[in-house]
């Protein structure tokens, strides 16, 4: 399985790389959702909250910021430090928050926890799978990028004209996309690090750490709502 992806190194020296970067990844990952679900859930309940609803332009100023940090971060991840890397991390895991604090007051505060709870099984598992396969899962990302852009113009078609049909098309879609990019990504992971290995980086641990979190964060955040706006009940 290893020397699909650096036939440079000795397996057992790259399997140590790798777990302990991926251990990284799902601690700043849960970190950075910890943080996202505690932002949202004081803003929810804070004066805060009545002045961002009364504000529609801020939402679009935070969810454009959003982007940018995550463009910010896929781009220039190795010339960041570390240190900036995890700073623009929690960042945009604290802007997250602000713009998911509505869904505690949409959805009944059980149905987010149970969503959560589904959303973390299903995301578990496929990571899993995707550390333990031996396919080689590079030729999905093309067909996934492909899906995500698919999944993005028809959400924005639905936005117009509110076709119930098509909204739950895209819903059921949504949920096997990033399923099928939290299995992809995971494999990603592997073969990235591989590949920082074989040039070098001696800051390998913590800029995988980080790039991992953050695509690993983003499919677990988009699987969320997705599952959220198939069976979340609302208030």
């Amino acid at each position: 399985m290893y020397n699909d992806y650096a036939p440079a190194f000795s397996t057992v020296g790259f399997d140590e790389v790798f777990s302990a970067v991926l251990r990284r990844v799902y601690v700043w990952m849960t970190l950075g959702l910890l943080v996202t679900a505690g932002t949202a859930a004081f803003v929810s309940v804070s004066p805060l909250f009545q002045f961002l609803a009364g504000q529609p332009l801020i939402f679009l100023v935070l969810m454009l910021a959003e982007i940018g940090l995550v463009m910010g971060l896929s781009w220039g991840i190795n010339r960041l430090s570390p240190a900036t890397a995890t700073l623009m991390f929690f960042l945009y895991a604290v802007l997250n928050g602000l713009t998911f604090s509505v869904l505690f007051v949409v959805y009944t505060l059980g149905s987010v926890a149970h969503t959560f709870l589904a959303t973390a099984v299903l995301f578990g598992v496929m990571s899993i799978l995707g550390y333990t396969t031996k396919m080689d899962l590079s030729k999905m990302g093309s067909f996934l990028f492909m899906g995500l852009i698919g999944l993005i113009v028809a959400s924005l078609v639905n936005m117009f004209w509110t076709n119930t049909t098509l909204g739950w098309i895209v819903t059921f879609f949504g949920i096997l996309l990033f399923l099928g990019l939290t299995f992809y990504d995971t494999q990603r992971i592997k073969r990235m690090t591989a590949s920082a290995l074989e040039q070098g980086d001696e800051n390998v641990q913590a800029r995988m750490g980080i790039l991992g979190a953050l695509s690993l964060y983003l499919d677990f955040i988009n699987l969320f709502l997705f599952i959220l706006r198939l069976g979340g009940r609302r208030r």
